[in-house]
């Protein structure tokens, strides 16, 4: 749970504090004493949409949308441009950050400068032919496409400059552009095991499995170390992606196994109300609902009784959770008495 100060104050008007316990726990935030150095949680208002919108044209301006003119511009080029733009929304994302106190059109700036670092490598490796066993494999726009070895390099270095910008930065969002290199990643990685330049749909998958199983763990880690900000939220996303997708990916020959990856679905649910984590939610209520999908045009594709039947599950889950709801209080002390203090959600104030 996230507290802001007029909720404090609130509180403090109430009675439930003093006023000079508010007065303390105020000055103690100010410090820097709960959050740190951590930006404020994005508003949705014109200001930040704006902000991210023109964050997100600059990135897909300089890779997704490239056209095969830009690439022809020569390594050399590239690397410079690439450069030219890291150290130039670099020096003005500090600017805002340091010097006015802007923590989110700064924090996106730096967050644009480690989205450069790609952009860079391709150029070196372009104009020195460093594309190993693999190849070249095709123009700056091919990154967001398809799948090949060689673009590890241009990944790592990603995943390279924004751990180094959040050293220094400490932006949420430059761990979205970790993470998206990171789910390139586990793409890419497949050829490197099968050692071809295209590796089979089964490399892939289980590449992309335990890829996703060790970014999940690393989400966990960060999750629970951090003083405020959700700095893990984005490798959750795409761990879950990675994970869930090779899982959900795989050729389950019997009804057991289907059944099987159903349960799977329903502990990513419960898995989401333990950790206080909707991604989680959301990957096992669609997994759900594939499997019922499943055997309602497969195992029960002529019984009149199958709809009526998933109905009565519907509302018996709706019950559920409404007599979750009446329990919360309930449920959330079993929580706190057997789950280990490492694994139950911290509460920040921010």
């Amino acid at each position: 749970m996230s507290y802001s100060a007029k909720d404090l104050r609130q509180a403090a008007e109430a009675g439930v504090i003093s006023p000079a316990d508010l007065e303390r726990l105020l000055a103690f935030l100010a410090n820097g004493g709960a959050i740190g150095d951590a930006s404020a949680p994005a508003k949705f208002d014109a200001a930040h949409v704006l902000w991210y919108a023109g964050a997100l044209i600059v990135i897909g301006a300089m890779g997704l949308f490239s056209t095969l003119a830009f690439t022809q511009m020569g390594g050399r080029a590239l690397t410079a441009c690439a450069i030219a733009y890291a150290v130039g929304f670099t020096v003005a994302g500090h600017y805002l950050w340091h010097d006015k106190n802007l923590r989110v059109p700064g924090g996106l700036l730096i967050a644009i400068a480690v989205s450069m670092a790609p952009l860079a490598v391709y150029g070196i490796q372009d104009e020195l032919g460093w594309w190993g066993k693999f190849g070249k494999p095709g123009t700056v726009q091919d990154f967001y496409v398809w799948v090949k070895g060689s673009w590890i390099f241009m990944e790592v270095a990603t995943v390279v400059a924004g751990v180094v910008a959040l050293r220094y930065f400490r932006f949420a969002f430059i761990v979205a552009i970790i993470a998206v290199a990171l789910w390139f990643m586990s793409m890419d990685l497949a050829p490197w095991f099968s050692g071809t330049a295209y590796a089979d749909f089964e490399t892939r998958r289980r590449v992309s499995v335990w890829f996703g199983l060790a970014v999940l763990a690393v989400a966990w880690i960060v999750d629970y170390r951090s003083r405020s900000g959700d700095f893990a939220f984005w490798l959750h996303l795409f761990g879950l992606m990675a994970f869930w997708g090779g899982i959900t990916a795989s050729s389950s020959a019997t009804e057991l196994g289907r059944a099987m990856y159903c349960l799977f679905n329903v502990g990513l649910v419960a898995l989401a109300v333990i950790l206080m984590r909707r991604a989680y939610a959301v990957f096992g209520a669609f997994g759900i609902c594939l499997y019922l999908g499943h055997l309602a045009d497969v195992v029960f594709k002529d019984s009149l009784w199958f709809p009526f039947s998933l109905s009565l599950i519907g509302i018996a889950v709706i019950a559920a959770g409404l007599l979750y709801h009446r329990n919360q209080r309930a449920i959330s002390a079993w929580i706190d008495t057997h789950v280990p203090a490492t694994l139950r959600p911290r509460s920040a104030v921010a």
